[in-house]
């Protein structure tokens, strides 16, 4: 049985170096090849481009590909290739700038190493480049809130970067940027899971189900709000005098507005940063397909989640569509 496309898209989020090592091997063989037949080199290509598919974490698969683009004389296609990377990179305005009129043919592969080397794609390359300097990791800090990190490679490569930041010891800045993160894909299960254990070791038990609640309704096959609530019970039973309880619908709401707040592009020119009130449920699905009709699907779905904590008909269903189509991005 052939495996749907969804399916094989969602297995590929996550880098599969194994893989992404077999498919370069395979371009650099053809690579070779086209020197004495250069039929090859359409081969070659094909190989690279699974290499970067099933692994843009290793700085290697970007490299084949740009040399066989040099080789065919595409130069559109570095362009194109370079602007893939720094999207994995949260489109930094400053590399962007770096495309703008420039000779590929001449400056594709520095551009591309120059990044690499500012920019290390494996998170522990990129940790022991700015672990020793408090002024890189502040002005890492401080970018964050800039990059778009949409792109499901955005935000994996972030989410490791992130670790790398809490394991140190650096948890008040884990924990702002983290959000941050979700806000700008609110799919990522994974992170939710991550932030909510970072909270329920601070005894911060409602930030935490906040957090699991988002994980278990992004990805209901990993039950972990089902999980936590049940450590819960077995912790607070006949022990505690003021057992643990869920969330009441209003801080369930006042997070998901800050969330979506979070959401919110700088160049949606939002003033003052406040998440607008809606009057009636007629307004909030009207703003909600207005949302969704810009491409803002992280707001759409935060605010879609924020009807649905009030008990709004058509939410639960309406969350569930936008929650597949960011899957689907």
């Amino acid at each position: 049985m052939t495996e749907p496309t969804k399916d094989i898209a969602a297995k590929l989020q996550h880098p599969r170096r194994s893989l992404g090592n077999r498919h370069r091997s395979q371009a650099e063989k053809f690579l070779s090849l086209s020197e004495t037949d250069s039929s090859n080199l359409l081969w070659a290509e094909q190989s690279a481009r699974q290499a970067v598919l099933h692994d843009f974490t290793n700085p290697d698969n970007w490299r084949v590909l740009v040399r066989i683009k040099l080789n065919v004389g595409d130069h559109a296609g570095i362009h194109a290739v370079l602007n893939d990377l720094f999207a994995v990179l949260g489109r930094d305005p400053v590399y962007l700038t770096q495309l703008e009129g420039v000779d590929m043919s001449e400056s594709g592969m520095g551009i591309l190493e120059a990044a690499l080397v500012a920019d290390p794609l494996d998170p522990d390359d990129w940790w022991n480049g700015v672990s020793s300097d408090e002024d890189s990791i502040l002005s890492f800090v401080e970018r964050v809130g800039m990059l778009d990190m949409t792109d499901h490679r955005a935000n994996i490569l972030f989410s490791r970067r992130l670790e790398r930041l809490r394991d140190s010891g650096r948890e008040e800045d884990y924990l702002k940027l983290a959000r941050v993160l979700l806000a700008q894909r609110p799919s990522n299960h994974e992170a939710w899971s991550a932030l909510g254990r970072m909270h329920e070791r601070r005894d911060e038990y409602d930030q935490a189900w906040l957090c699991y609640d988002q994980a278990q309704s992004n990805f209901p096959g990993f039950p972990v709000r089902d999980q936590f609530r049940e450590r819960m019970e077995a912790k607070m039973d006949g022990r505690a005098p003021t057992p643990w309880k869920v969330p009441e619908v209003t801080q369930r709401v006042e997070f998901l507005k800050r969330m979506q707040k979070l959401s919110m592009s700088p160049s949606n020119d939002v003033r003052d940063d406040v998440v607008p009130e809606i009057s009636s449920n007629t307004e909030i699905f009207g703003e909600v397909a207005h949302l969704r009709s810009e491409g803002r699907s992280s707001e759409a779905f935060f605010l879609a989640r924020r009807m649905a904590a009030e008990g709004i008909d058509g939410a639960l269903e309406l969350v569930e569509e936008i929650r597949m189509e960011i899957s689907d991005e």
